[in-house]
């Protein structure tokens, strides 16, 4: 009987001390947030011609570290009807506002209104000497950009 309540104060003493200890951190605080806007090109004069709005897409959480090959983020439709193929001009520049280079590039895309889809794309920094300066720091030798952009088509399809 003595053994019965020896084994039932060390079973409850070790109860109290799992409940007492302090509990383990399973997050990761380096992260960033990832659904910051990425900057919109001016809207230019012959631009209000094409039938299409600045704000009918939006791009989100870009990423492009100084390894990757590829550039991703999230293309938004604003828009009240399916869009695909998404053209864009996206401009790469420094920190200070020096343009690095201009590319416009199509995105295939089945976007419903309302809907986003993360996208990838070729790289422009087929040297991958640069970073996204919201991203991590590269261990590496890399310089910081940022990217903006503008608006310059979509695809409504018809039927299904």
């Amino acid at each position: 009987m003595n053994h019965l309540r020896l084994l039932l104060a060390l079973a409850a003493t070790g109860v109290l001390a799992l409940s007492a200890s302090p509990r383990t951190k399973t997050t990761q605080s380096t992260l960033k947030n990832q659904s910051a806007k990425v900057e919109m090109l001016p809207w230019e004069s012959n631009d209000s011609t094409s039938g299409i709005a600045p704000g009918d897409v939006t791009l989100r959480g870009y990423n492009k570290r100084a390894s990757d090959a590829k550039e991703t983020f999230f293309i938004t439709n604003n828009t009240k009807h399916r869009i695909s193929h998404v053209t864009l001009l996206l401009r790469y520049a420094t920190l200070t506002g020096t343009m690095l280079h201009e590319r416009t590039v199509t995105v295939p895309v089945r976007l419903r209104a309302g809907e986003s889809q993360l996208v990838s794309i070729k790289s422009w920094d087929v040297q991958r000497l640069f970073y996204y300066y919201a991203g991590p720091k590269p261990r590496k030798m890399a310089t910081p950009y940022k990217v903006a952009f503008r608006l310059t088509g979509y695809d409504i399809p018809v039927g299904k």
